[in-house]
C-alpha cells in the first residue's frame, strides 16, 4: 500500500511538471506573438508619423521655394 502511494505521488508530480511545461510553452508563444504584433503596430504607427512629418516639412519647403520663385519673378518683371 505504501509503495502504491509513492508511485501515485511520483506520477502526479510528473503530470504536474508536464502541465507546467505546457503552460510555460503556451505563455512563451503568446508573449512572443503579442510582442511581434505590438512591435509591428508600433512600426506602422511610427512610419505613419514619420511620413506625416516629412510630408509636412516638404510642403513647407515647396511653399518657401514657390514664394522665393514668385518673388524673383516679380523682381525680374518689374
Amino acid at each position: 500500500m505504501k509503495e502504491n502511494a509513492v508511485i501515485t505521488i511520483i506520477v502526479l508530480n510528473m503530470m504536474m511538471i508536464i502541465v507546467l511545461d505546457i503552460k510555460n510553452a503556451i505563455m512563451m508563444a503568446t508573449m512572443a506573438e503579442v510582442t511581434t504584433v505590438t512591435m509591428a503596430e508600433i512600426m506602422v504607427a511610427t512610419m505613419a508619423e514619420v511620413t506625416a512629418v516629412v510630408m509636412a516639412e516638404i510642403t513647407v519647403v515647396v511653399k518657401d521655394v514657390a514664394a522665393v520663385g514668385a518673388g524673383c519673378f516679380n523682381l525680374i518683371n518689374n
